[in-house]
């Protein structure tokens, strides 16, 4: 586990060739992009991710860090939602190891209601959507 605090910055929309060239450096660097989106169903609720959020391998164990974080509030920080209100934002991630076949969203924190998807299969771009609107730990 890497012991940095990663950085958070604002949403940025991407013209259609820097897209393109995310893609390419992504093919080459390796890091994982993760897009979420968070939908709030209740009248109001607060939102944020730890840098205790990790991409898991369950074959191997092995745990990709998170790097960077766009549009949503580190912890201790929270990011406010009203009713119907969705919160779109991208996580950056440490490479999966090149034998990674499906792996594991999970958020690692000392208390309930952490985010968790798991068995997402791996694709080519390593690129990923994943609705995080129901929290599973």
């Amino acid at each position: 586990m890497s012991s940095s605090t990663p950085t958070v910055l604002p949403f940025i929309e991407w013209d259609s060739s820097v897209k393109q060239e995310l893609l390419s450096s992504v093919e080459e660097t390796g890091p994982v992009v993760v897009h979420g989106t968070i939908t709030c169903t209740a009248w109001w609720e607060l939102v944020r991710i730890w840098k205790t959020t990790y991409l898991i391998d369950p074959e191997s164990a092995h745990q990709s860090s998170l790097l960077q974080a766009y549009n949503i509030s580190l912890a201790p920080n929270w990011t406010p939602l009203i009713q119907g209100q969705t919160l779109r934002f991208t996580l950056i991630f440490e490479a999966l190891p090149k034998s990674c076949r499906s792996f594991d969203f999970m958020e690692i924190i000392p208390e309930p209601g952490g985010f968790l998807v798991e068995g997402i299969p791996r694709n080519q771009t390593d690129i990923y959507r994943i609705d995080l609107s129901n929290p599973g730990l």
